[in-house]
């Protein structure tokens, strides 16, 4: 129980202490007061210098420095303050929907670019983050990657950092010792480890941002819809209660319907200029390298493609791969689908995709009559994000009762 409740190197201390490590002033003899209080001033250092260490990789970072340089300069000053050979930095990218190495030092990070790995791959990688400390293996046998890394990595001492904060995992930072040093010790790790928590705690402080920009969202709609109620709604209802007397109206009271239906159309176009829903997140890879990605990440599913992904304009991307993700995940958690065939047409002023699977509908498989229309939240989302576009989303049962969900929106052209 005491092992489980403390993590990091200051549990690794607490635990010696419990299983009756020496007390300071014995092990130190008369001069074990002034020991102790220099070790209780180590970890105080430690966080220091990393303060020292994050503050000097960002004032390093220049306007015109590339995307990545950040982590490859954290993995380079890592590698300088523990005396390790190299470094590689493997987080997930929100942008990409992937875990990816996103810095390196002393390595290319190249041979990396195409590996899809998840903490599954590396169980180093899922131990140092479940347990929140910092591991040491040696080799890499037990690695989920080609056969020319885990060759390349035998033999190695593999130090690795988890970069966790707030109950979520971030990435890791993967080292390779020195040849000829000994294991790292506890300052080292404590500094690693602090490192780890600085770098996780600023990827979370930004997903608080990205949440709070959806709260903002949301009380934007709330406003829309009180706007909507208050404004046409109302001036609707007068208006039906005018028509729906019994004597016809004259001239005036026509005039003045006709001008309250006019004003109700006008504020009811101006509400419908603003979003009206979820926005799908930015994305930094095109359609082929996102249908890529999922064919790694649902390796059971057949996914095939008839058009050409360059067909899809930049500014659609982001929900074009939204619709496909959508509906491959729902192929694979709900259709029990093998083949999935995503269909993509672009004839200029439209852009069209359909993606359809060879499972059976979701509640069909049930035994329940399918609705032409039934859908989760994420299609429903999609299709309010879809309107946005002046486009439609359409999801159900095809003619030969395969699932099909197809996406028409204009490109703007």
């Amino acid at each position: 129980m005491l092992e489980a409740s403390h993590s990091g190197a200051g549990g690794a201390r607490s635990r010696a202490r419990a299983q009756g490590a020496p007390a300071a002033g014995a092990r130190d003899g008369p001069h074990g007061g002034v020991a102790a209080a220099a070790r209780s001033q180590a970890p105080a250092a430690g966080h220091i210098e990393v303060l020292e260490v994050m503050s000097d990789l960002l004032s390093g970072i220049g306007e015109g420095s590339p995307p990545d340089a950040f982590y490859s300069r954290l993995c380079e000053a890592i590698c300088r303050l523990v005396q390790m050979k190299r470094a590689v930095l493997v987080r997930y990218d929100s942008a990409r929907r992937r875990v990816r190495a996103v810095g390196a030092h002393g390595i290319e990070l190249e041979p990396f670019a195409d590996l899809f790995v998840t903490v599954d791959s590396v169980p180093v990688a899922r131990r140092a983050l479940a347990e929140d400390r910092v591991l040491e293996v040696t080799g890499a046998e037990d690695f989920k990657v080609p056969q020319a890394l885990r060759e390349l990595l035998a033999g190695v001492r593999i130090v690795c950092t988890p970069m966790a904060a707030a109950g979520r995992y971030v990435g890791v930072v993967l080292c390779e010792r020195q040849p000829g040093l000994p294991a790292i010790d506890e300052d080292e790790r404590q500094l690693l480890w602090t490192l780890g928590k600085a770098i996780a705690m600023a990827s979370v402080a930004r997903e608080v941002t990205t949440y709070d920009e959806q709260s903002r969202q949301l009380k934007q709609r709330i406003d829309l819809a009180r706007e909507i109620h208050e404004g046409v709604v109302q001036r609707l209802f007068g208006v039906s209660l005018a028509l729906s007397r019994e004597e016809p109206l004259d001239a005036v009271a026509q005039r003045r319907c006709a001008a309250e239906v006019q004003t109700a159309l006008g504020d009811l176009r101006s509400a419908l200029k603003r979003p009206l829903g979820h926005v799908s997140r930015p994305t930094a890879v095109t359609f082929a390298e996102e249908l890529e990605r999922l064919r790694a990440l649902y390796p059971e599913l057949e996914l095939t493609l008839e058009g050409r992904s360059e067909d899809v304009p930049r500014e659609l991307e982001a929900l074009a791969q939204s619709v496909l993700v959508e509906a491959v995940r729902n192929a694979h958690k709900h259709a029990r689908a093998r083949l999935v065939q995503v269909a993509l047409r672009n004839d200029g002023p439209t852009l069209t995709i359909e993606v359809r699977n060879d499972g059976v509908a979701p509640r069909a498989r049930a035994g329940e009559r399918s609705s032409p229309r039934s859908g989760g939240v994420g299609l429903r989302l999609l299709t309010l994000e879809a309107l946005q576009q002046d486009g439609m989303l359409e999801y159900g049962e095809s003619d030969g009762g395969a699932w099909q969900v197809r996406l028409i929106v204009p490109t703007g052209r």
